[in-house]
Order: structure tokens, then sequence, then C-alpha cells
């Protein structure tokens, strides 16, 4: 779902067409609106998802044409599928995915530059251009972060005996919020939750006080100077904060900030997750935890 929600984005910002993203478990269940006119995508990495596959065969009943994402060759999901693209991120061996989100991420962005140009859309075609090239830099993007990792680990250090976490991000920030916050749950049990940072006032500032840790991210450069406001607010209330950025803060001083490569705002979770994921392993490995097989996960929902 969280890949889907940053697929959505690019969709409807390259291909006009609106695009709602559900969990599948609560597809069947709300009447969805779909009829021989929808097309509807199911991201599975291991292709076997109970309530993933019952949504796709509700889809097919009301004429809808389908897409599978996938990252195993000839699994339920791909066979029942009207088309299958595969991720091909090579055997996730972990339970908890990482590869797993940023193959899908990538997959979906391809997707919909495909989508845009067979719809022809001349004002955008620059901009679809450049991100293909940004997509094709990924890699060596992916790399450059991979090289340094240790102030992640000190701040892991810091927090790893911690009961609570948030996550905060605007726009698409959210989004990688949203899978950042359902790693370190995964495989540190600590809890967490993740915010729209906007969203704060609203109600959840009444959780944040002296000690506890925010981490927010912010590499939409629209956006980063509102949640840079929202940042001054936890820290004004006694938040231990890390940021993570590709966005010049100006001579704005925080404690923790790790700068990653510049790449499209739209892409950005595919490297923005990166150090998060790492963040929740060092975490993991801080506690003693065998991080790849967290307890009471199984590498595939198959019941729903």
């Amino acid at each position: 779902m969280n890949a889907g929600l940053a697929g959505k984005t690019i969709i409807e910002k390259y291909c006009k067409v609106q695009t709602e993203v559900d969990i599948a478990s609560e597809f069947r269940y709300r009447n969805p609106l779909i009829d021989d006119k929808t097309l509807v995508i199911f991201i599975s990495q291991s292709g076997e998802t109970a309530d993933t596959i019952a949504a796709l065969k509700l889809s097919k009943e009301k004429g809808a044409k389908t897409i599978a994402i996938s990252n195993v060759i000839g699994s339920s999901i791909t066979r029942e599928a009207d088309y299958t693209i595969y991720t091909h991120a090579g055997p996730e061996i972990a339970v908890a995915s990482t590869k797993a989100y940023t193959s899908q991420v990538v997959l979906i962005a391809i997707l919909a530059i495909y989508f845009a140009k067979i719809l022809e859309n001349k004002e955008d075609l620059e901009e679809i251009k450049a991100l293909s090239q940004d997509i094709l830099n990924l890699p060596s993007k992916l790399e450059e972060i991979l090289k340094d990792t240790k102030q992640i680990k000190r701040f892991a250090k810091k927090v790893y005996t911690e009961k609570d976490l948030f996550f905060l991000g605007r726009g698409i920030d959210y989004t990688a919020a949203l899978e950042a916050s359902l790693k370190l749950k995964e495989i540190s049990y600590i809890h967490s939750e993740a915010y729209a940072a906007g969203e704060l006032k609203h109600g959840p500032i009444a959780l944040i006080e002296n000690g506890v840790t925010v981490v927010a991210i912010m590499t939409d450069e629209k956006l980063v100077e509102k949640t840079i406001s929202n940042v001054q607010e936890v820290i004004t209330r006694g938040a231990k904060t890390l940021i993570i950025t590709n966005q010049d803060l100006g001579e704005l001083q925080f404690d923790n900030v790790v700068n990653i490569p510049k790449t499209n705002s739209l892409i950005s979770p595919i490297l923005s997750i990166v150090p998060l994921q790492l963040f929740a392993y060092y975490i993991s490995k801080e506690k003693g935890l065998d991080v790849d097989k967290p307890r009471n996960l199984a590498k595939s929902v198959t019941v729903e």
C-alpha cells in the first residue's frame, strides 16, 4: 500500500487519471466503485497474498482490467491477473521487505511514464524525460547513501531503548514516513506512528513531550519550509530530531541531519527510505533481535 501511495502521486501528475489506493484486506468490504473502464493494479512481493488475490478476483468479476506487480515469477497473483509486471528484485530473504518496496515504487514510476507517453501528454514531455533520467541515476545515488551510514548508526544507538517514535513528512515524503514507521515496528518492536506533518496541530502534537524522538523527511522544495516549521514546533516541546533531506536548510541548525542525493521529488522515497531502513536495522541489532526473522510475521500472508 505504501508503494501504491507513492505511485499514486506520479500517475496523477503525469497521466491526469484519478487514482485511489486501497488496503487489499479492506477493498472487498466497501463495495468498490469499479467497472470495465477501471484499471486495478495489485502489488504483492510474494504474489501469494490472500487478501490481494481476493481483491483481484472481485475486480475481474466487475469487469476491470488487472495488472499484477510481483517479485515471484509464476505466483498465484500473476496467474490470475490480465497482465503482470515483475520487479525482478531477486530473492527477498528477510521477512520485512526492503528492496521489494523500492523496486515497486520504481516500477510504478516507469509504468506511469509509459502511460503518459501513450496519452501523448505533451505539456509534461520535458519533465517526463528528466524523470526517466533520474530513475536511471538512482543506483549510483543509492550507492552514495550506503557508503557512509555512521551518522544513522550513532543516532540508532542513542534511541534504541525508546518505546515510541514519530515520523513526519508532507506530500510524497509522508508516504515514505509511513513505510519507515512500518519497518521500525516490524523489526525493532518499537511503537511508531507516521503523520502528515501538517496534521500535527490537529491532535498528534499532544503526544510530543520532552525527550521523544521525531524523524522528519524533507525532499520536496515546495514543502520543505512548512515541514521545517513543524520540526521547530516539536523541538520547542523537547523532542530529539533526525532529519533526512536533500534540501538546503540554510542557516538553520538541527542536531542530526542526514543528507541524501537530490532527485526528482516524485521518486525521492526510493532514496529517503534507505537511511530509515538502516535506522530500523541498527536499532534492531542494538536490541539483540533477529532482524531477518521478526516475531509473529510470515513472509507471505496466506489467510485473510
